[in-house]
Protein backbone atom coordinates (compact mmCIF):
# COMPACT_ATOMS: atom_id res chain seq x y z
CA UNK A 1 0.00 0.00 0.00
CA UNK A 2 1.22 3.47 -0.92
CA UNK A 3 0.68 5.96 1.92
CA UNK A 4 -0.42 8.55 -0.64
CA UNK A 5 -3.66 6.58 -1.06
CA UNK A 6 -4.84 8.25 2.17
CA UNK A 7 -4.55 11.65 0.49
CA UNK A 8 -6.31 10.41 -2.66
CA UNK A 9 -9.15 9.05 -0.52
CA UNK A 10 -9.49 12.26 1.52
CA UNK A 11 -9.60 14.31 -1.70
CA UNK A 12 -12.53 12.21 -2.94
CA UNK A 13 -14.51 12.08 0.32
CA UNK A 14 -13.68 15.45 1.88
CA UNK A 15 -12.51 17.59 -1.08
CA UNK A 16 -13.31 20.99 0.49
CA UNK A 17 -12.11 20.26 4.03
CA UNK A 18 -8.91 22.08 5.00
CA UNK A 19 -5.88 19.78 4.77
CA UNK A 20 -3.16 22.34 5.56
CA UNK A 21 -3.41 25.55 7.55
CA UNK A 22 -0.71 28.21 7.83
CA UNK A 23 -1.01 30.12 11.07
CA UNK A 24 -4.68 31.04 11.42
CA UNK A 25 -5.41 30.82 7.68
CA UNK A 26 -6.77 27.91 5.65
CA UNK A 27 -4.00 27.14 3.16
CA UNK A 28 -4.96 24.08 1.13
CA UNK A 29 -8.01 21.85 0.82
CA UNK A 30 -7.64 18.12 0.35
CA UNK A 31 -8.64 18.55 -3.30
CA UNK A 32 -5.85 21.11 -3.86
CA UNK A 33 -3.23 19.18 -1.90
CA UNK A 34 -3.91 15.97 -3.83
CA UNK A 35 -3.92 17.80 -7.16
CA UNK A 36 -0.57 19.49 -6.49
CA UNK A 37 0.99 16.28 -5.15
CA UNK A 38 -0.02 14.41 -8.31
CA UNK A 39 1.31 17.17 -10.62
CA UNK A 40 4.59 17.31 -8.70
CA UNK A 41 4.82 13.52 -8.98
CA UNK A 42 4.30 13.72 -12.75
CA UNK A 43 7.16 16.23 -13.12
CA UNK A 44 9.55 14.26 -10.91
CA UNK A 45 8.91 11.05 -12.86
CA UNK A 46 8.74 12.85 -16.23
CA UNK A 47 10.83 15.99 -16.72
CA UNK A 48 13.26 15.21 -13.88
CA UNK A 49 13.62 11.57 -14.86
CA UNK A 50 13.39 10.01 -11.39
CA UNK A 51 12.68 6.29 -11.14
CA UNK A 52 10.67 4.36 -8.53
CA UNK A 53 12.69 4.04 -5.33
CA UNK A 54 14.94 7.05 -6.02
CA UNK A 55 15.57 9.20 -2.96
CA UNK A 56 14.38 12.80 -2.68
CA UNK A 57 15.49 14.93 0.27
CA UNK A 58 13.55 17.57 2.18
CA UNK A 59 16.07 20.01 3.65
CA UNK A 60 13.26 22.20 4.89
CA UNK A 61 12.14 23.95 8.03
CA UNK A 62 8.44 23.57 8.85
CA UNK A 63 6.59 25.00 5.88
CA UNK A 64 3.11 24.73 4.32
CA UNK A 65 4.89 23.31 1.25
CA UNK A 66 6.11 20.32 3.27
CA UNK A 67 3.04 18.13 2.81
CA UNK A 68 2.73 18.55 -0.95
CA UNK A 69 6.42 17.74 -1.39
CA UNK A 70 6.26 14.68 0.88
CA UNK A 71 3.10 13.30 -0.70
CA UNK A 72 4.31 14.16 -4.19
CA UNK A 73 7.36 12.00 -3.48
CA UNK A 74 5.21 9.06 -2.39
CA UNK A 75 2.65 9.59 -5.17
CA UNK A 76 5.52 9.09 -7.64
CA UNK A 77 6.80 5.93 -5.90
CA UNK A 78 9.93 7.68 -4.61
CA UNK A 79 11.47 7.64 -1.12
CA UNK A 80 11.64 10.71 1.13
CA UNK A 81 14.77 11.71 3.06
CA UNK A 82 13.64 14.38 5.56
CA UNK A 83 16.61 16.13 7.19
CA UNK A 84 16.68 18.17 10.38
CA UNK A 85 16.78 21.85 9.40
CA UNK A 86 19.21 22.54 12.27
CA UNK A 87 22.00 20.42 10.81
CA UNK A 88 25.39 21.77 9.77
CA UNK A 89 26.25 21.78 6.07
CA UNK A 90 28.73 18.94 6.56
CA UNK A 91 26.00 16.84 8.13
CA UNK A 92 23.61 17.57 5.27
CA UNK A 93 26.35 16.56 2.82
CA UNK A 94 26.85 13.18 4.50
CA UNK A 95 23.12 12.38 4.51
CA UNK A 96 22.63 13.41 0.88
CA UNK A 97 25.70 11.50 -0.26
CA UNK A 98 25.04 8.37 1.79
CA UNK A 99 21.40 8.18 0.70
CA UNK A 100 22.39 8.82 -2.94
CA UNK A 101 19.74 11.50 -3.11
CA UNK A 102 19.13 12.82 -6.63
CA UNK A 103 16.84 15.76 -5.88
CA UNK A 104 16.68 18.04 -2.86
CA UNK A 105 13.91 20.46 -1.96
CA UNK A 106 14.87 23.35 0.32
CA UNK A 107 13.31 26.28 2.11
CA UNK A 108 14.89 29.66 1.38
CA UNK A 109 16.90 29.70 4.62
CA UNK A 110 18.71 26.47 3.66
CA UNK A 111 19.25 26.78 -0.09
CA UNK A 112 22.68 28.40 0.19
CA UNK A 113 23.84 25.83 2.76
CA UNK A 114 22.75 22.89 0.62
CA UNK A 115 24.27 24.35 -2.55
CA UNK A 116 27.52 24.98 -0.69
CA UNK A 117 27.70 21.38 0.57
CA UNK A 118 26.08 19.62 -2.37
CA UNK A 119 27.51 16.15 -3.08
CA UNK A 120 27.78 14.66 -6.58
CA UNK A 121 24.66 12.45 -6.47
CA UNK A 122 22.37 15.47 -6.05
CA UNK A 123 21.40 16.51 -9.58
CA UNK A 124 18.97 19.30 -8.67
CA UNK A 125 18.32 21.61 -5.71
CA UNK A 126 14.92 23.32 -5.89
CA UNK A 127 13.73 25.94 -3.43
CA UNK A 128 10.04 25.62 -2.56
CA UNK A 129 8.00 28.65 -3.56
CA UNK A 130 10.47 29.68 -6.26
CA UNK A 131 9.65 30.04 -9.96
CA UNK A 132 11.54 26.81 -10.66
CA UNK A 133 9.41 25.06 -8.09
CA UNK A 134 6.10 26.32 -9.45
CA UNK A 135 7.09 25.21 -12.96
CA UNK A 136 6.95 21.64 -11.67
CA UNK A 137 3.16 21.91 -11.38
CA UNK A 138 2.29 21.49 -15.03
CA UNK A 139 -0.77 20.23 -16.84
CA UNK A 140 -0.04 16.53 -16.35
CA UNK A 141 -1.11 14.61 -13.24
CA UNK A 142 0.69 11.43 -12.32
CA UNK A 143 -1.01 8.13 -11.55
CA UNK A 144 -0.58 7.04 -7.95
CA UNK A 145 2.30 4.54 -7.97
CA UNK A 146 1.27 1.06 -6.68
CA UNK A 147 3.95 0.78 -4.00
CA UNK A 148 4.44 -2.45 -2.08
CA UNK A 149 4.04 -2.28 1.72
CA UNK A 150 7.76 -2.96 2.26
CA UNK A 151 8.96 -0.33 -0.23
CA UNK A 152 11.07 2.44 1.31
CA UNK A 153 8.97 5.47 2.24
CA UNK A 154 11.02 7.52 4.72
CA UNK A 155 14.79 7.27 5.17
CA UNK A 156 15.37 8.59 8.68
CA UNK A 157 18.95 9.38 9.68
CA UNK A 158 19.66 8.80 13.34
CA UNK A 159 23.13 9.34 14.77
CA UNK A 160 25.06 6.30 15.97
CA UNK A 161 27.76 5.69 18.52
CA UNK A 162 30.29 5.48 15.68
CA UNK A 163 29.74 9.17 15.03
CA UNK A 164 28.21 8.51 11.60
CA UNK A 165 24.42 8.74 11.19
CA UNK A 166 22.57 5.57 10.26
CA UNK A 167 19.68 5.61 7.80
CA UNK A 168 16.68 3.77 9.25
CA UNK A 169 14.76 2.43 6.25
CA UNK A 170 11.14 3.11 7.19
CA UNK A 171 8.66 1.42 4.83
CA UNK A 172 5.06 2.24 3.92
CA UNK A 173 4.05 -0.68 6.19
CA UNK A 174 6.05 0.76 9.11
CA UNK A 175 4.44 4.20 8.83
CA UNK A 176 0.95 2.72 8.44
CA UNK A 177 1.44 0.63 11.59
CA UNK A 178 2.60 3.75 13.45
CA UNK A 179 -0.53 5.62 12.32
CA UNK A 180 -2.84 2.81 13.41
CA UNK A 181 -1.11 2.61 16.80
CA UNK A 182 -1.53 6.36 17.26
CA UNK A 183 -5.22 6.30 16.39
CA UNK A 184 -5.89 3.30 18.66
CA UNK A 185 -3.86 4.17 21.75
CA UNK A 186 -2.81 7.81 21.70
CA UNK A 187 -5.38 10.10 20.12
CA UNK A 188 -8.47 9.24 18.09
CA UNK A 189 -8.93 11.75 15.24
CA UNK A 190 -12.12 12.80 13.49
CA UNK A 191 -12.29 14.60 10.11
CA UNK A 192 -11.52 18.28 10.54
CA UNK A 193 -9.66 17.92 13.85
CA UNK A 194 -6.26 19.59 13.96
CA UNK A 195 -2.65 18.92 14.83
CA UNK A 196 -0.24 21.81 15.38
CA UNK A 197 3.35 21.24 14.23
CA UNK A 198 5.55 23.22 16.62
CA UNK A 199 8.24 20.49 16.53
CA UNK A 200 10.22 19.60 13.36
CA UNK A 201 8.31 17.89 10.56
CA UNK A 202 11.50 15.97 9.76
CA UNK A 203 11.03 13.99 12.98
CA UNK A 204 8.20 12.95 15.30
CA UNK A 205 5.77 15.73 14.54
CA UNK A 206 6.06 14.92 10.84
CA UNK A 207 5.25 11.30 11.56
CA UNK A 208 2.10 12.40 13.34
CA UNK A 209 0.89 14.31 10.28
CA UNK A 210 0.12 10.85 8.82
CA UNK A 211 -2.61 9.60 11.19
CA UNK A 212 -4.25 13.02 10.97
CA UNK A 213 -4.20 13.00 7.19
CA UNK A 214 -5.44 9.39 7.19
CA UNK A 215 -8.51 10.62 9.11
CA UNK A 216 -8.88 13.85 7.07
CA UNK A 217 -7.55 16.03 9.87
CA UNK A 218 -5.97 19.47 9.53
CA UNK A 219 -2.18 19.94 9.69
CA UNK A 220 -1.40 23.41 11.08
CA UNK A 221 2.01 24.95 10.31
CA UNK A 222 2.88 27.88 12.62
CA UNK A 223 4.14 30.96 10.79
CA UNK A 224 7.30 30.97 12.93
CA UNK A 225 8.07 27.47 11.66
CA UNK A 226 8.79 26.21 15.16
CA UNK A 227 8.17 26.35 18.88
CA UNK A 228 6.94 29.65 20.29
CA UNK A 229 4.70 29.53 23.41
CA UNK A 230 2.94 32.82 22.64
CA UNK A 231 2.20 31.69 19.08
CA UNK A 232 1.00 28.32 20.35
CA UNK A 233 -1.36 30.10 22.74
CA UNK A 234 -2.78 32.21 19.93
CA UNK A 235 -3.17 29.28 17.52
CA UNK A 236 -4.80 26.95 20.04
CA UNK A 237 -7.21 29.75 20.95
CA UNK A 238 -8.04 30.29 17.27
CA UNK A 239 -8.43 26.67 16.18
CA UNK A 240 -9.58 25.08 19.45
CA UNK A 241 -8.92 21.53 20.69
CA UNK A 242 -5.71 20.97 18.73
CA UNK A 243 -3.24 18.15 19.26
CA UNK A 244 0.53 18.50 19.12
CA UNK A 245 3.70 16.51 19.65
CA UNK A 246 6.26 17.96 22.05
CA UNK A 247 9.56 17.01 23.61
CA UNK A 248 9.43 17.11 27.44
CA UNK A 249 11.45 20.34 27.48
CA UNK A 250 8.78 21.95 25.30
CA UNK A 251 6.08 20.81 27.73
CA UNK A 252 8.04 22.31 30.62
CA UNK A 253 8.42 25.61 28.78
CA UNK A 254 4.70 25.74 28.02
CA UNK A 255 3.94 25.00 31.67
CA UNK A 256 6.26 27.76 32.89
CA UNK A 257 5.15 30.28 30.27
CA UNK A 258 3.65 33.35 31.99
CA UNK A 259 1.30 34.16 29.12
CA UNK A 260 -2.24 32.98 28.64
CA UNK A 261 -2.54 29.54 27.05
CA UNK A 262 -6.16 28.44 27.42
CA UNK A 263 -6.22 24.68 28.16
CA UNK A 264 -9.54 24.31 26.33
CA UNK A 265 -7.69 25.04 23.08
CA UNK A 266 -5.67 21.82 23.52
CA UNK A 267 -7.03 18.33 22.85
CA UNK A 268 -3.88 16.25 23.35
CA UNK A 269 -0.18 16.93 23.90
CA UNK A 270 1.80 13.78 23.17
CA UNK A 271 5.29 13.93 24.64
CA UNK A 272 8.25 11.70 23.94
CA UNK A 273 11.84 11.69 22.73
CA UNK A 274 13.19 11.86 26.28
CA UNK A 275 12.04 10.95 29.78
CA UNK A 276 9.68 13.35 31.53
CA UNK A 277 10.47 13.96 35.19
CA UNK A 278 7.47 13.06 37.36
CA UNK A 279 7.55 16.46 39.04
CA UNK A 280 7.38 18.21 35.66
CA UNK A 281 4.52 15.96 34.50
CA UNK A 282 2.49 16.79 37.61
CA UNK A 283 3.08 20.53 37.09
CA UNK A 284 1.91 20.25 33.47
CA UNK A 285 -1.21 18.35 34.53
CA UNK A 286 -1.95 20.93 37.21
CA UNK A 287 -1.81 23.72 34.64
CA UNK A 288 -3.41 22.17 31.57
CA UNK A 289 -5.50 19.32 32.93
CA UNK A 290 -5.87 15.81 31.55
CA UNK A 291 -4.55 16.46 28.08
CA UNK A 292 -1.30 14.48 28.01
CA UNK A 293 -0.18 11.16 26.55
CA UNK A 294 3.37 9.76 26.56
CA UNK A 295 4.97 7.59 23.89
CA UNK A 296 8.27 5.74 23.61
CA UNK A 297 9.75 4.72 20.29
CA UNK A 298 12.69 5.48 18.02
CA UNK A 299 13.45 5.88 14.35
CA UNK A 300 13.78 2.13 13.97
CA UNK A 301 10.18 1.71 15.19
CA UNK A 302 8.91 5.20 14.52
CA UNK A 303 7.00 6.66 17.48
CA UNK A 304 5.83 3.15 18.34
CA UNK A 305 6.94 1.09 21.32
CA UNK A 306 5.03 1.91 24.46
CA UNK A 307 2.31 4.35 25.41
CA UNK A 308 1.12 5.91 28.66
CA UNK A 309 -2.37 6.92 27.63
CA UNK A 310 -4.29 10.05 28.57
CA UNK A 311 -6.55 7.93 30.75
CA UNK A 312 -3.62 6.42 32.66
CA UNK A 313 -1.92 9.78 33.15
CA UNK A 314 -5.18 11.35 34.31
CA UNK A 315 -6.02 8.56 36.81
CA UNK A 316 -4.76 10.28 39.97
CA UNK A 317 -6.91 8.02 42.17
CA UNK A 318 -5.03 4.90 41.11
CA UNK A 319 -2.77 3.72 43.97
CA UNK A 320 0.17 3.36 41.56
CA UNK A 321 -0.41 6.68 39.78
CA UNK A 322 2.89 8.39 40.61
CA UNK A 323 4.84 5.21 39.99
CA UNK A 324 3.19 4.76 36.59
CA UNK A 325 3.84 8.40 35.75
CA UNK A 326 7.55 7.57 36.04
CA UNK A 327 7.28 4.73 33.50
CA UNK A 328 7.01 4.82 29.71
CA UNK A 329 3.76 2.89 29.84
CA UNK A 330 2.68 -0.38 28.25
CA UNK A 331 3.22 -1.86 24.79
CA UNK A 332 1.44 -0.06 21.96
CA UNK A 333 -1.39 -2.16 20.51
CA UNK A 334 0.42 -2.77 17.19
CA UNK A 335 3.65 -4.14 18.69
CA UNK A 336 5.09 -6.32 21.41
CA UNK A 337 7.47 -4.49 23.75
CA UNK A 338 9.29 -6.15 26.62
CA UNK A 339 12.74 -6.56 28.19
CA UNK A 340 15.25 -9.19 27.07
CA UNK A 341 18.87 -10.19 27.50
CA UNK A 342 21.44 -10.21 24.70
CA UNK A 343 20.64 -13.83 23.86
CA UNK A 344 17.00 -13.02 23.18
CA UNK A 345 15.63 -14.45 26.46
CA UNK A 346 12.60 -12.46 27.64
CA UNK A 347 13.23 -11.47 31.23
CA UNK A 348 10.91 -11.84 34.19
CA UNK A 349 9.20 -8.81 35.78
CA UNK A 350 11.70 -6.72 37.72
CA UNK A 351 14.78 -8.05 35.90
CA UNK A 352 16.88 -5.42 34.14
CA UNK A 353 17.75 -5.86 30.49
CA UNK A 354 17.39 -4.18 27.12
CA UNK A 355 14.03 -2.88 25.94
CA UNK A 356 13.05 -4.76 22.76
CA UNK A 357 10.23 -4.28 20.23
CA UNK A 358 8.74 -6.36 17.43
CA UNK A 359 5.83 -5.73 15.09
CA UNK A 360 4.90 -4.14 11.78
CA UNK A 361 6.33 -0.75 12.79
CA UNK A 362 9.88 -2.13 13.07
CA UNK A 363 12.21 -1.47 10.12
CA UNK A 364 13.78 -4.22 8.06
CA UNK A 365 17.22 -2.66 8.39
CA UNK A 366 19.55 0.29 8.00
CA UNK A 367 20.42 1.79 4.63
CA UNK A 368 23.69 0.31 3.31
CA UNK A 369 24.73 -0.79 6.81
CA UNK A 370 24.36 -4.56 7.33
CA UNK A 371 26.60 -4.54 10.41
CA UNK A 372 24.37 -2.07 12.26
CA UNK A 373 21.28 -3.98 11.07
CA UNK A 374 22.61 -7.26 12.50
CA UNK A 375 23.41 -5.59 15.81
CA UNK A 376 19.99 -3.94 16.23
CA UNK A 377 17.73 -6.65 14.75
CA UNK A 378 18.34 -10.04 16.31
CA UNK A 379 16.36 -12.95 17.77
CA UNK A 380 13.28 -11.51 16.06
CA UNK A 381 13.41 -8.26 18.07
CA UNK A 382 14.58 -4.68 17.64
CA UNK A 383 17.12 -4.00 20.39
CA UNK A 384 16.54 -0.36 21.29
CA UNK A 385 19.74 0.32 23.22
CA UNK A 386 17.70 1.41 26.25
CA UNK A 387 18.03 -0.47 29.52
CA UNK A 388 14.93 -1.02 31.61
CA UNK A 389 12.58 -3.38 33.40
CA UNK A 390 8.96 -4.40 33.07
CA UNK A 391 6.55 -4.97 35.96
CA UNK A 392 3.86 -7.61 36.46
CA UNK A 393 1.23 -5.41 34.78
CA UNK A 394 3.30 -4.63 31.68
CA UNK A 395 4.56 -1.15 32.54
CA UNK A 396 8.11 -0.52 31.31
CA UNK A 397 10.55 1.66 33.26
CA UNK A 398 13.77 2.95 31.69
CA UNK A 399 16.82 2.61 33.93
CA UNK A 400 19.65 3.90 31.76
CA UNK A 401 20.89 3.84 28.19
CA UNK A 402 23.26 1.16 27.01
CA UNK A 403 24.59 3.72 24.55
CA UNK A 404 26.03 7.00 25.72
CA UNK A 405 23.42 9.05 23.92
CA UNK A 406 22.59 12.49 25.33
CA UNK A 407 19.01 13.77 24.98
CA UNK A 408 18.89 17.56 25.07
CA UNK A 409 15.61 19.32 24.39
CA UNK A 410 14.25 16.16 22.78
CA UNK A 411 17.16 15.92 20.30
CA UNK A 412 19.46 12.90 20.33
CA UNK A 413 23.15 13.79 20.59
CA UNK A 414 25.89 11.17 20.41
CA UNK A 415 29.18 11.92 22.23
CA UNK A 416 31.44 10.13 19.75
CA UNK A 417 30.45 12.53 16.96
CA UNK A 418 31.45 15.55 19.07
CA UNK A 419 34.58 13.85 20.37
CA UNK A 420 35.79 13.19 16.83
CA UNK A 421 35.43 16.88 15.97
CA UNK A 422 37.22 18.05 19.12
CA UNK A 423 40.06 15.61 18.54
CA UNK A 424 40.88 17.35 15.27
CA UNK A 425 42.18 20.31 17.30
CA UNK A 426 45.97 19.99 17.58
CA UNK A 427 45.89 20.99 21.26
CA UNK A 428 43.45 18.24 22.30
CA UNK A 429 45.13 15.05 23.48
CA UNK A 430 42.06 13.24 24.78
CA UNK A 431 38.40 14.08 25.20
CA UNK A 432 35.27 12.53 26.64
CA UNK A 433 31.80 13.99 26.17
CA UNK A 434 28.95 13.32 28.62
CA UNK A 435 25.50 14.66 29.42
CA UNK A 436 24.84 16.79 32.49
CA UNK A 437 21.33 16.86 33.98
CA UNK A 438 19.64 20.18 33.30
CA UNK A 439 16.18 21.32 34.52
CA UNK A 440 15.30 23.06 31.24
CA UNK A 441 16.87 20.84 28.57
CA UNK A 442 16.89 17.44 30.28
CA UNK A 443 20.63 17.22 29.60
CA UNK A 444 23.31 19.53 28.27
CA UNK A 445 26.56 18.53 26.59
CA UNK A 446 29.79 18.75 28.61
CA UNK A 447 33.27 18.01 27.22
CA UNK A 448 36.11 16.84 29.46
CA UNK A 449 39.36 17.68 27.70
CA UNK A 450 43.02 16.79 28.19
CA UNK A 451 45.35 19.26 26.49
CA UNK A 452 47.18 22.29 27.84
CA UNK A 453 47.13 24.16 24.51
CA UNK A 454 43.37 23.92 23.96
CA UNK A 455 41.11 26.88 24.75
CA UNK A 456 37.36 26.71 25.24
CA UNK A 457 36.66 29.48 22.72
CA UNK A 458 38.69 27.71 20.02
CA UNK A 459 36.95 24.40 20.69
CA UNK A 460 33.56 26.09 20.54
CA UNK A 461 34.38 27.61 17.14
CA UNK A 462 35.62 24.24 15.91
CA UNK A 463 32.28 22.65 16.82
CA UNK A 464 30.26 25.45 15.26
CA UNK A 465 32.26 25.04 12.04
CA UNK A 466 31.59 21.31 11.80
CA UNK A 467 28.41 20.22 13.58
CA UNK A 468 24.96 21.57 14.39
CA UNK A 469 24.83 24.34 16.99
CA UNK A 470 22.60 22.36 19.35
CA UNK A 471 25.24 19.61 19.63
CA UNK A 472 28.13 21.77 20.78
CA UNK A 473 29.24 21.50 24.43
CA UNK A 474 27.83 24.03 26.86
CA UNK A 475 30.81 23.56 29.15
CA UNK A 476 34.45 22.56 28.70
CA UNK A 477 36.30 21.07 31.66
CA UNK A 478 40.07 20.68 31.39
CA UNK A 479 41.83 17.81 33.18
CA UNK A 480 45.35 16.47 33.38
CA UNK A 481 44.07 12.96 32.68
CA UNK A 482 40.77 11.17 32.10
CA UNK A 483 39.73 8.37 34.48
CA UNK A 484 40.36 4.94 32.93
CA UNK A 485 40.14 1.28 33.87
CA UNK A 486 42.93 -1.28 33.66
CA UNK A 487 42.27 -1.78 29.97
CA UNK A 488 42.62 1.89 29.16
CA UNK A 489 38.90 2.46 28.63
CA UNK A 490 37.62 5.86 29.71
CA UNK A 491 35.25 5.55 32.67
CA UNK A 492 32.33 7.74 31.68
CA UNK A 493 30.39 6.63 34.74
CA UNK A 494 33.09 8.09 36.98
CA UNK A 495 33.14 11.27 34.88
CA UNK A 496 29.40 11.66 35.32
CA UNK A 497 29.75 11.23 39.08
CA UNK A 498 32.51 13.84 39.22
CA UNK A 499 30.49 16.17 37.03
CA UNK A 500 27.41 15.85 39.24
CA UNK A 501 29.49 16.89 42.27
CA UNK A 502 31.05 19.75 40.30
CA UNK A 503 27.64 20.98 39.12
CA UNK A 504 26.28 20.98 42.70
CA UNK A 505 29.31 22.90 43.97
CA UNK A 506 28.93 25.50 41.22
Amino acid sequence: MNLAVWLARAALTFPELTAVAYGTADYQSFRTLADRASRLAASMRGDLGLLPGDRVALAMKNSPYYLEVLFGIWWAGLAAVPANAKLHGNEFRYILENSETKLTFTTSDLTETIEGHRPDPVERVIEVGSADYERLFGDDTGDLFPANPDDLAWLFYTSGTTGRPKGAGISHRNVAAMAYGYLIDVDAVEPGQQILHAAPLSHGSGMYMLPHLCRAGVNIIPESGGFNPEEIGALTAHWGAVSMFAAPTMVSRLTAHPGDIDPTGIRTITYGGAPMYVEDAVKALDRFGNRFAQIFGQGESPMTGTVLSKAMIADRDHPDWLQRLGTIGIANSVVECTVADDAGRVLAPGEIGEVVIRGDSVIQGYWKNPEATAKALKHGWLYTGDVGSIDEKGFVTLKDRSKDMIISGGSNIYPREIEEVLLTHPGVEEVSVIGRTDPDWGEVVVAYVVGSDAKAADLDKLCLDNIARFKRPKDYVFLDALPKNNYGKILKTELRERDAVRARED
